[in-house]
């Protein structure tokens, strides 16, 4: 090969390759949500937004590119003292957005760090003005004014911050364990007036449902003796009625009484059997019945009885029913109204016995002078014939 070709040939070469770095440098395809920042000749040019761009060679060069997104920065721990002299730990978190690539590039060298270190001065000033327990229940308004404090700061960087969240916030240790235990010695206050709480509402149950078991106890032990006495009052009733229906005589009484008088000595306590005043009468009414002494006057049942029977005691032998087929029952009203005659004039006789009282003891002192006046006339009182004994047979 001569040396003409070969010149030729290398001079071609080259130039393909200058043809090959001008389009590169010439064409620029800029990304969605970026921008890229072109300088001529070292001053700024213009912003290219997404999309196909033309350079012009060796004189227009990208300073720098921009993301248009929205970024998220976390910040290490920042020690911040509070206004009662505590030192807290706090994490932030920032939302950012660029608004403005010429600003963001030209304004500020380094945005970011630029915002970290707005962030740690603005939160000392918040958290300065606030003691520890507003610095951990008022997140929301200290993230507010880190957000309009910062926003406003950044907006001539061309940066417009979103948001601002405070991530941690750490107490001292020493701080942590009193909030723990205070925490704790809550806790428990609140679970003693729930405890106290539940019993007491225990306690009003367990007593209405007590006073209502009581009213229904009463309730049912006032049914039970309003029954038991109604029952008890149909009993007597009855037994009333079948009484006057059989016309029983007062022997049968009599004796009735004398069987239940047994029954006034049971008990292991009783060591003394008194005797009614009765007793005598229901005796009088028995021998009375059963045929007492001839010429013995009748009185109480014995007077009752005495009159119905019209036909002497039957002999020996004879059987019962023949002995009381005709007796009769005196009817209960005139027994009733007999017995209120003779205590009406039980009562007369004690009225009139009470003003002659005087009279009976003055009569009493001048009776022995009487007598001793008259000797003759002192007669010996005449005794009335004893009366023959009843048979065994009536006697039993």
């Amino acid at each position: 090969m001569d040396p003409t070709s070969f010149l030729l040939t290398v001079v071609l070469v080259l130039l393909l390759v200058f043809v090959v770095i001008t389009v590169v440098r010439a064409v620029r395809i800029v990304p969605q949500a970026s921008s890229l920042i072109v300088e001529r000749l070292g001053r700024y040019s213009r912003t290219l937004e997404a999309g196909l761009h033309i350079l012009v060679p060796f004189f227009d060069r990208v300073r720098a590119r921009v993301d248009l997104r929205e970024q998220v920065v976390t910040f290490p721990p920042q020690p911040v003292i509070t206004s009662d002299n505590l030192v807290v730990s706090i994490d932030t978190v920032i939302y950012f957005q660029p608004t403005d690539p010429r600003a963001a590039t030209y304004e500020i060298a380094n945005y970011i760090q630029g915002i970290e270190q707005l962030t740690v001065t603005t939160l000392r000033n918040v958290i300065g003005s606030l003691d520890l327990e507003q610095t951990l229940t008022s997140r929301d308004q200290i993230n507010g004014q880190l957000r309009g404090v910062l926003d406003e700061a950044t907006g001539r960087w061309g940066i417009r911050v979103n948001r601002v969240e405070l991530k941690a916030i750490d107490p001292p240790a020493s701080v942590q364990d009193s909030m723990e235990q205070q925490m704790r010695a809550e806790r428990n206050r609140r679970a003693a007036i729930l405890t106290a709480e539940g019993s007491k509402q225990s306690q009003i149950l367990t007593a209405e449902g007590e006073k209502q078991s009581a009213v229904l106890r009463a309730e049912g032990a006032a049914q039970a003796a309003i029954l038991k006495a109604q029952g008890e009052a149909r009993a007597i009733q009855q037994v009333f009625d079948a009484i006057h229906r059989g016309e029983p005589d007062p022997g049968l009484l009599a004796y009735m009484y004398l069987q239940t008088l047994p029954k006034l000595a049971e008990g292991q306590g009783n060591t003394t059997w008194v005797i009614p005043a009765e007793l005598t009468e229901a005796l009088r009414g028995i021998g009375s019945a059963l045929g007492g002494r001839d010429g013995a006057p009748d009185s109480g049942w014995a007077a009752q009885v005495r009159p119905k029977r019209e036909r002497p005691l039957a002999e020996p032998g004879t059987p019962a029913d023949d002995v009381f087929g005709d007796a009769r029952l005196q009817d209960p009203a005139e027994a009733l109204r007999a017995a209120r005659e003779e205590a009406a004039g039980a009562t007369r006789e004690a009225e009139r016995s009470t003003p002659d009282a005087g009279a009976g003891r003055a009569a009493s002192q001048q009776a022995p002078a009487r007598v001793a006046e008259h000797p003759a006339q002192q007669q010996p009182a005449q005794q009335p014939p004893a009366a023959p004994r009843p048979p065994a047979d009536e006697q039993r």
